[in-house]
């Protein structure tokens, strides 16, 4: 599987960067990825251009009004992709403000980290956690039992 993790925006945290880091080596035991900075929305729509009759990557954003899951669901939604889907998957993390409505409706699916606000780059760091999390699971690696 491959996996593009996008944000918009400069990492300004030496710490989110550094946690970053490590969960993406963390995912790359399980899934080809790859950690992106982006300057804005657009960077994120061009994800979604044809590549020859398909879409490049099969587009999630992360978004309040997006669907909630567990830490099972989300294993188990990276597995039907997987299973289903022969695209790479790009989770994106938008701006501040949300995202704007052409990108909400190129999406393949939104999902929310919760009904709480975070900052951008925590969010950037939980949604890694997740993934990584998502594929101990399926994996059966004590990771997510152990924690």
């Amino acid at each position: 599987m491959k996996l593009k993790i996008v944000w918009i925006g400069k990492t300004k945290d030496p710490a989110i960067q550094s946690l970053t880091t490590e969960y993406l080596k963390r995912i790359s035991r399980f899934a080809e990825v790859e950690g992106v900075q982006i300057s804005d929305e657009s960077a994120v729509l061009k994800l979604r251009e044809k590549s020859g009759s398909r879409p490049a990557h099969a587009l999630v954003l992360l978004d309040s009004r997006g669907k909630q899951l567990t830490s099972e669901e989300l294993a188990q939604f990276l597995q039907n992709h997987q299973d289903r889907n022969p695209q790479p998957l790009a989770f994106a993390i938008g701006p501040a403000d949300g995202f704007k409505s052409d990108a909400l409706k190129s999406a393949n699916a939104l999902l929310s980290l919760g009904r709480m606000t975070l900052a951008h780059e925590l969010a950037r760091v939980v949604l890694l956690e997740q993934v990584y999390r998502a594929f101990t699971i399926l994996n059966g690696h004590p990771y997510h039992t152990g924690h």
